[in-house]
Order: C-alpha cells, then structure tokens, then sequence
C-alpha cells in the first residue's frame, strides 16, 4: 500500500509542478510584455527586465497557491483516470474516499511548502526587485514612497505629511490629549527622524495650552530638538507603505493587535488574516468538489468534460469565498472571520457526506 501512496504522490505532484512552471511562465511573458515600455530608459534593460519579473516569481507562486494546486491534483487524478489506473487502484483495496484523502493530503503538503516560501522568500525577494528596478531606472525608492500618514498612538496622534524612507520624516505634528480627549499640547516640527523606538524631531515648536481657568491659555517654547517615545516599531511604518495583500501574515497580526489596541478599525487585515489562515481548508473543500466530478459515473459524461467541470465549480467556490470574506466588512451581523470559514467548512462536510456515499455504494 505504501508503494501505491509513494506513487500518487509522484504522479500528484509531477503534475503541480507542471501547472506551476507553465502558469509562472504566463505571468512571466506578460509582465515582461509590460516592462517592454521601460527597457531603454537610463540602465534599464532586457536583462534587468528578466531579473526584476524573476525575483516576482515567489511571490506569485504564493498569491496563486490554490487553483495552481487545484489544477495539478486535478490533472494527476485525471491522468490516472483515463490510463485505467485509477481503476487498478480502487480494485487494490484503495475506496473512491481514501483516494480522495490522499490527494488532499498531498495538496496540503506543497501548498506549506508554499506558504513558507510565500512568508519567508517572497518577502525579500520582492523587496530585492523593486530596488534593483528603481536603481536601473534611475528611480529612488524614496521618491516613490512619501505618502504622509495618521497614527492614534495612545491618547495622542501623530501626523507625518512625507515618509521618505520609513525612517526620515517631514511635516510631523504630535497632538498630544489628556485623559477627555481635550488638547494639551500641540508640537510640529519640520524634519524627524525613526529610529525604532522614539521620534527624534529637528527644531520643535511646541504650544501648550491651560485650560484650567475659564480662558485657555496658549503658551509657546521653541527647542532646537525634541524626542519622542513611540510604542510601534519599524515593521508598522513600512506597513503603512503597502496594502494588506503585501505584508506577510506575521506583520498583518501586528498590525491588527496595534489598530486594536488603540481602538481603530482592523478589519481590512482582520479580512486578509483570515483569507490566508482559511486557505488550506478552502483548498480541501476545492479538491473534494472536483472530485465528485472524477469519480461520478462513466455513463454520465466524457472525463474530460467532468474535469472541466470540477476545476470551474472549485474554482467558482473560491472566488465565492473571498468575494463573501470582502463583503464581511459592509455587514457587521458576520465577522471576517465566520465569512471566510463558514462556507468552506459547510461545502468540505457535504462534500466528504456525498464522497462517502458514494464510495459505499
């Protein structure tokens, strides 16, 4: 039986492979089709264009993980179902439910493989690209990135108007308030700079204001420095440079534990957290669905038809789930995450129930 096991394996994951390079190579052709409008300009070459799409690759693998997975199994079932080999195998002991078992546990085995990659490789290696890009082009990454920010950082609120870089800031003002959100200080100054812990800003403006009395009283200070303890750390700052899909999951649950903290609005990672935590069980809940179509009977329809079928509705099931995990944030009756939970669970039991019935029957 091993023997049997070690060669699904072998054929399951020949074909992932397979789907992986091709469908790696068709997001490779056409975004070097879109960096064909910028070799020429200043070092920026062809080469460059390939090392740039290249280093893309992991994470592309990662962002894709599912249908890529999906479609190998599917394809390495499929293959086995047309060379009569399947049937060789259900007749050596192994029912329509244990195969289907096996499959899923092979799909979860590569897409950890993937996840690590994703989490771990992915990260730098897209970081590597956009540098070495923007250094060919004769870009600066700094020039790309000033978008100012807001940060409630206790009772108080930061405001940087440029980030240049994730550590040198211009236009920063502390607003700092007492314990009933009432103003007590306001400091601005032109240039700060992060080190990771505090804000160390240039020539300060600080105005304080008294509101002890019946008048508020508004006094001035101007200092040649000022510093400033923060309790975030560099990882939220270069968060607050990219969407929720960019961050790796272990920088997503810091940013929803310092939104939450500080009584903001998590739930756009809060969605992202979960889509990715729930992918695995998305996965088997696919791969059961597509194989009620493989393992359906003869008479109904041609195999190839019957994969067509199953990859489409799995495929369907997918962007069902994340279209109702995205839709969780306009309707606060379901948290992000029941909708991304819910419907793969509910679709993976009734699958496995049918799998069952029919592997009996």
């Amino acid at each position: 039986m091993k023997i049997l096991h070690r060669y699904i394996t072998k054929t399951l994951l020949s074909y992932t492979l397979v789907v992986l390079v091709i469908w790696l190579g068709v997001y490779g052709f056409f975004n070097f089709l879109a960096e064909l409008s910028s070799i020429g300009q200043e070092n920026y070459t062809s080469l460059s264009a390939m090392k740039y799409i290249a280093l893309q690759m992991p994470e592309i693998a990662y962002k894709h993980a599912s249908p890529v997975i999906l479609l190998g199994c599917v394809l390495g079932m499929g293959y086995l179902a047309t060379t009569s080999q399947l049937l060789i195998l259900r007749v050596s002991g192994l029912s329509m439910f244990k195969l289907t078992l096996l499959t899923a546990r092979i799909a979860l085995m590569f897409v950890a493989v993937l996840i690590v990659i994703g989490e771990m490789l992915a990260p730098m290696a897209s970081e590597m690209a956009e540098k070495s890009r923007a250094k060919d082009l004769g870009h600066s990454l700094a020039s790309q990135s000033q978008q100012g920010f807001w940060i409630k950082e206790g009772d108080n609120y930061i405001h940087v108007k440029k980030n240049f870089d994730g550590n040198s800031f211009s236009g920063v003002t502390l607003i700092q308030t007492n314990g009933k959100n009432e103003v007590e200080a306001v400091i601005t100054s032109d240039s700060a700079n992060f080190n990771g812990d505090s804000l160390a800003l240039g020539i300060t403006d600080i105005f304080s204001i008294d509101g002890s009395s019946n008048f508020d009283v508004i006094s001035y200070k101007k200092r040649n420095s000022y510093n400033q303890s923060v309790s975030f750390d560099q990882d939220l700052i270069d968060s607050l440079r990219k969407e929720p899909e960019e961050l790796t999951t272990w920088n997503i649950y810091k940013q929803i534990q310092f939104l939450s903290e500080n009584k903001l609005n998590a739930d756009i990672y809060e969605v992202e957290l979960y889509k990715r935590l729930v992918k695995p069980l998305t996965l088997v809940a696919m791969i059961l669905l597509a194989m009620l179509f493989i393992f359906g009977s003869n008479r109904d329809t041609s195999l190839g038809k019957k994969l067509f079928f199953g990859i489409a509705l799995a495929l369907s099931f997918e962007l069902t789930s994340r279209i109702g995990a995205a839709m969780s944030l306009g309707f606060t009756a379901f948290s992000p995450l029941t909708s991304a939970v819910l419907p793969s669970l509910a679709v993976m039991l009734l699958a496995i129930v049918l799998l069952r019935q029919r592997s009996t029957s």
